[in-house]
């Protein structure tokens, strides 16, 4: 008689146990995460807050956000600034949609076409457009929020790079708050897809490194449906997975994959411009008639270095203070690329880094936005962090912190104030 409730009591306890244990599972994956890359994510927000307050501190003491379009530069408020710019641009595509045209103007030298907010990838204005719906914030507070938590991301792809290349969990944490100071850093926290394109583009690289070659392939196709740069990352991923394939020791069937899925995305949303244009260039023709960006084979950054070097303004976009600060950024660069490859890094990360350089510096466009631009090419930073490593704790909040008072200044309210991001 006492067998049967005994026998029928064991049952309900055995089953209540299975939710609890995946709770449980689940709870130690969370902490497990939050162990290794807390430190980095924290570095990584305590020194973009900094700058992120003093920027905002000085527009405000400057005031003249006050006396400029909120499209341009202005707004209300000091905080309504990231939101100008290209961030008006991605909250039109949220909101509207897209109508591609190339519709011909008389406008200035160079200026022949419309512009057009086709010429802004869709996946950073399509995730502000979910998260205002799910959250019930407006269209600048959820692009914000995307940025934000993107951006958090990002610093945690970028550690993952750095300790997975160097072996050093103080090295990662460090990368990443080298990256929260850069001198790009303004568009992290702004209504700008930077943030989103890092993170994708971090954790690819991770990806390949660790041989997680459909991953990769996944990560860069969604990557790019959010930037055009995507192109750098897309082909350091098809080298790296052509190598590999070479080498076989992954097999063929995913580096394959990854091959054939890294340059879908952003092929797939050129070939839609150009359909919906009528003319398959349509999203080049954009680019050049439009905005008077395009590939010339560096031209227009060196017309914009002898303007500076010579203390002249006779070179398109020329804003004195931020391209004198890109000016100094590339004559940087050499030092920082010979830094890379004595570290003998993976190939997707010399040939992503190299790529993006080629890309910005090979490119017409506003030449002060040279720190924007090169914002995606994290493994210039891996150098100095594995320098800096041997700093004492109080040594590196020293040099961190001070980077990051005078980034609200040269990353955020030059950009965006005394230039055009």
């Amino acid at each position: 008689m006492n067998a049967i409730p005994a026998v029928a009591s064991d049952v309900p306890e055995q089953r209540s146990e299975e939710p609890g244990d995946a709770s449980r599972g689940r709870l130690d994956r969370a902490r497990a995460l939050a162990v290794r890359f807390g430190p980095a994510v924290w570095c990584y927000a305590l020194l973009k807050l900094i700058g992120f307050t003093v920027f905002m501190k000085l527009l405000s003491f400057a005031g003249d956000y006050a006396r400029k379009p909120a499209r341009f530069g202005g707004g209300a408020n000091p905080w309504d600034v990231p939101a100008s710019w290209d961030g008006w641009w991605y909250q039109q595509v949220a909101q509207f949609g897209y109508h591609p045209a190339l519709v011909p103007i008389a406008g200035p030298e160079g200026f022949n076409i419309e512009q057009n907010s086709a010429a802004f990838f869709p996946l950073y204005p399509g995730l502000m457009r979910l998260t205002s719906d799910v959250t019930g914030l407006g269209l600048y507070g959820a692009g914000m929020l995307v940025s934000v938590v993107a951006s958090l991301f990002a610093a945690a792809g970028i550690y993952a790079v750095v300790e997975k290349l160097s072996g050093d969990v103080r090295a990662g944490v460090i990368a990443a708050g080298i990256w929260a100071i850069a001198p790009g850093s303004g568009a992290e926290w702004a209504v700008y897809s930077d943030s989103t394109f890092v993170a994708l583009a971090a954790w690819a690289c991770y990806c390949v490194m660790t041989r997680q070659w459909v991953a990769a392939g996944v990560i860069t196709l969604v990557a790019g449906l959010n930037r055009p740069t995507a192109a750098a990352l897309i082909g350091a991923v098809g080298l790296a997975a052509l190598v590999e394939l070479y080498r076989r020791e992954s097999g063929v069937l995913r580096p394959l994959a990854a091959i054939l899925l890294a340059p879908i995305g952003l092929l797939g949303y050129v070939g839609w411009v150009g359909w919906k244009t009528g003319e398959w260039g349509g999203y080049f023709r954009l680019q050049h008639d439009a905005w008077l960006h395009y590939f010339d084979w560096g031209q227009g950054t060196w017309h914009a270095i002898r303007g500076v070097l010579l203390g002249r303004s006779d070179y398109p976009f020329a804003f004195p203070v931020p391209d004198l600060l890109a000016t100094l950024i590339v004559f940087t660069l050499p030092v920082l690329i010979v830094l890379l490859v004595r570290l003998r890094p993976p190939l997707v990360l010399t040939a992503y880094t190299l790529a993006t350089i080629v890309s910005v510096l090979g490119s017409l466009g506003i030449f002060g936005n040279v720190s924007r631009y090169l914002l995606p090419a994290f493994p210039l930073f891996i150098a100095l962090a594995i320098g800096m490593r041997k700093l004492s704790w109080p040594v590196l909040a020293a040099v961190l912190g001070t980077g990051a008072v005078a980034s609200g200044w040269y990353a955020g309210y030059v950009i965006f104030e005394l230039g055009v991001p």
